[in-house]
């Protein structure tokens, strides 16, 4: 069995937990990533949880033919995003790898600290899927790695994001 697929929801501004409430209210499965945010306000610093993409969420939607209708009208929401007059579709593995990086109240956590000696996976670029050890990590945290290239050890430099742990 497959599972439904996801969409992507631009909500009202400062609307995202009216839409999230009212969207799971109708039987919806709603995801919105948030990330902390710490600025200042009156002379305080305050850390606030806000949407990782500012004016979206995610939908799982099912099969009734009346969701794109029903999610148009709910009470928050804007609209659902369209690509060539249909649903613009999320694929399930953004989804999931954005769910692992988030706790169960959806706020995105940390990247795992790594250390000299780690092994990570590529995840893009020419090496993809490659596994090598971690050599040293700069202060602008690009992260240098050792790759076992037909034989020989190769030395690669990787920005945040291009990589997981193993």
């Amino acid at each position: 069995m497959t599972t439904p697929p996801w969409f992507i929801v631009q909500f009202k501004p400062q609307a995202h937990r009216l839409a999230v409430r009212n969207l799971d209210r109708q039987g919806f499965t709603t995801f919105l990533p948030l990330h902390d945010v710490t600025r200042t306000e009156r002379g305080h610093f305050v850390t606030r949880a806000r949407p990782l993409f500012p004016g979206y969420l995610f939908l799982m939607a099912d099969d009734r033919p009346e969701a794109p209708r029903l999610v148009n009208s709910t009470l928050g929401v804007n609209r659902l995003v369209t690509m060539a007059d249909r649903p613009a579709q999320v694929p399930d593995e953004v989804i999931e790898a954005l769910r692992r990086r988030c706790d169960i109240d959806g706020r995105l956590t940390e990247a795992p600290e790594l250390e000299k000696g780690d092994q990570i996976q590529l995840l893009t670029g020419p090496f993809a899927d490659f596994v090598g050890t971690v050599e040293r990590i700069d202060a602008d945290k690009r992260v240098w790695v050792l790759l076992d290239l037909l034989g020989r050890t190769t030395r690669v430099a990787l920005d945040r994001g291009r990589w997981q742990a193993v």
